[in-house]
């Protein structure tokens, strides 16, 4: 292929930014001019072509065996396919390889990437272009942009050929997939569908408030009903929306706020979240006035069903739905979301879980395909311990829960109860949640919030006894892990997993992908009363210990058999989206039986790394990502 770098300059201003929009409300605004375009075609010279010369020079270049290389490409590309119908052979990104080269470094911009490599500074003209039009730029100014924009099209070469020999191939396809699922769409956004879904969640939200006024109003504490009614509905909603006016609102009802270590300050801070465990007990208090007040706090400040449905909408009045996906969003390897859009967070249950899925629609003729790796985590946890009567229970296609469950109560397996809050959740909360250290007290708060069965604390003890002494290699893989730290501080290679695919090196832990989980800065230090690992993520302090340290590895080894799952599809379909360890594409309507049939076998496909783990899929279609 031919290696084409670019750098696109255009129009921005106070609040017409990338600051202040997404990426695809910003090059689908009516707004959006292009100032100038920067092009190195190989090694070549970089060519500046201002405005009026830019649709010419992208229509003589054969873009069809072309990989073309920025350091933004999600914007860059995006403009270069939905302005001037370009749709090379590969998209190449050195924002995303920097993400995957280094994952812990507080910015991945184009300054900072220079500057960690020891290139030239970037320059900073793009400064003084704020608010100028193509038509307020001088001959001057302009050449002095096209030096400016040419120079980091150079830096993104450079830097380029600098992390491209160790980069490895398959990921190198997997950032251009990623970048297609954006600069390429094809789903569709149903507005009318979503605009409903916003008036409900609209409606929901009153019904809230209204209900805090009914019941705040029976037999409340003058002040309390002057707090809150002074200000009319805007005086509930600041009660709601700020952590301090509610714990003195719960103080005024005698209930004393609750309260939590910040995971990011390590400070006591307030536990409001409605995923904190006493936000939950607060929302079954005896006090019907405090159940009103945790129900509407909950349903006010989580405001994110009501904003991303507006930016559905949004979207869905501008055209197909590119699907903004951080290849490498996390350390081990996993797509997050960005460009204020997060797939990876959609709700799983209650009344939104389906609406905005629903909304998301294959093109006309076509049907979308999701397919979810069962378990993949826990198949891999004890293929990589050793642990062989789990994996052999897995690719026996066993009940692991059951059995689980049957350990943990001293029943035969087919005596344990199913259903909700049954013997079967607790095992399956525990295979699911159990294996990377927990202690008996976060399991205790697992087994009450994700199963909802609540037990002592002596039986939270019994059953994490249980679980290792069951799956005692997995324990075992732990203790490794924390030896693996060791031999990382100290510079040295050891051997993690039983298979042999998981080492130590002075790199970090090795993956099958080439790539490595990072851990810089790393140290043993004296805290809590005992000795802890630290490690320097994104400018703090950040602890990590053998289970940690498992979990990591653990979800790293699974999504790299995702993406290489994913590449198998895609050779045959168009992928449009992965959301944790699902994959989504979409084929024709008159082949989809044989599609599902394709995508169950490219997700029960094992990479020739990985032949003695055991793999599942589950699978769904429809006419939209909600059917599925």
């Amino acid at each position: 292929m031919n290696l084409i770098t670019l750098d696109f300059e255009s129009y921005y201003d106070q609040e017409f930014s990338l600051s202040k929009l997404t990426t695809e409300e910003y090059i689908r605004s009516p707004q959006f001019e292009t100032i100038g375009l920067s092009i190195k075609q190989g090694d070549g010279q970089v060519r500046w072509y201002p405005q009026p010369q830019v649709k010419d020079a992208v229509a003589q270049i054969d873009w069809s065996n072309a990989a073309v290389l920025a350091q933004n490409m999600a914007f860059d590309g995006a403009i270069l396919n939905w302005r001037y119908g370009v749709k090379p052979k590969m998209w190449l990104d050195t924002l995303s390889m920097s993400r995957a080269l280094f994952p812990h470094e507080k910015s991945h911009s184009l300054a900072a990437q220079a500057e960690r490599a020891g290139l030239e500074a970037k320059g900073d003209e793009v400064h003084r272009a704020k608010g100028k039009r193509y038509a307020d730029f001088s001959p001057e100014e302009l050449v002095s942009y096209g030096v400016y924009c040419a120079h980091d099209t150079n830096l993104a070469y450079q830097l380029f050929n600098i992390y491209a020999p160790s980069f490895p191939k398959l990921e190198i396809k997997l950032i251009d997939l990623t970048l297609r699922m954006f600069i390429e769409p094809v789903l569709e956004l149903d507005k009318a569908r979503l605009v409903k879904h916003l008036e409900d969640v609209k409606e929901r939200k009153q019904d809230l408030l209204d209900k805090v006024r009914d019941q705040m109003l029976a037999d409340m504490q003058p002040d309390f009903v002057h707090m809150i009614f002074s200000e009319g509905t805007a005086g509930i909603k600041k009660l709601l929306m700020s952590n301090e006016k509610f714990a003195e609102a719960l103080r005024l009802l005698d209930v004393e706020p609750p309260l939590k270590i910040s995971p990011t300050t390590g400070r006591m801070a307030y536990a409001f979240a409605k995923t904190d465990e006493a936000m939950k007990e607060l929302e079954e208090h005896p006090d019907m006035r405090v159940q009103a007040l945790v129900a509407a706090r909950v349903g006010n400040k989580t405001t994110l069903e009501e904003t991303r449905t507006e930016r559905f909408i949004s979207m869905a009045s501008r055209g197909a739905f590119p699907v903004p996906l951080r290849y490498y969003g996390a350390h081990s390897g996993r797509w997050s979301g960005q460009d204020k859009i997060n797939l990876q967070n959609l709700p799983s249950r209650g009344v939104d879980a389906n609406e905005i899925k629903r909304a998301i629609l294959a093109p006309k003729g076509y049907v979308v395909i999701d397919c979810d790796s069962s378990q993949i985590e826990a198949r891999t946890l004890a293929w990589l311990a050793g642990q062989e009567d789990l994996v052999t229970a897995f690719d026996n296609k066993e009940d692991v829960y059951s059995i689980m469950a049957a350990k943990i109560y001293g029943i035969p397996v087919d005596q344990v109860t199913t259903g909700a809050k049954s013997q079967r959740q607790v095992g399956k909360t525990v295979i699911l949640g159990a294996g990377y250290g927990v202690g008996h007290a976060k399991l205790k708060m697992f087994l009450k919030t994700v199963a909802g069965v609540d037990v002592s604390v002596d039986e939270a003890q019994r059953i994490i006894n249980t679980y290792r002494s069951t799956y005692y290699r997995i324990p075992e893989l732990w203790r490794r892990a924390d030896d693996a730290l060791v031999a990382i501080i100290n510079g040295a290679t050891t051997q993690i997993d039983v298979p042999g695919l998981i080492h130590a090196t002075p790199q970090g832990i090795t993956l099958p992908s080439g790539l490595h989980i990072q851990y810089p800065g790393l140290e043993r230090v004296w805290a809590d009363g005992k000795p802890q690992w630290t490690y320097q993520s994104k400018g703090m302090t950040t602890k990590v210990y053998g289970g940690l340290t498992v979990e990591n590895f653990c979800q790293a080894v699974a999504r790299c058999i995702v993406g290489e799952q994913m590449l198998k599809i895609s050779s045959r379909y168009k992928v449009v989206l992965t959301v944790h360890d699902a994959i989504a594409c979409i084929a024709p309507v008159d082949e989809a039986k044989e599609a599902r049939r394709f995508v169950e076998e490219c997700m029960s496909w094992r990479p020739t790394w990985a032949q003695g783990l055991p793999l599942a899929c589950e699978s769904g279609m429809g006419a939209s990502y909600g059917d599925c």
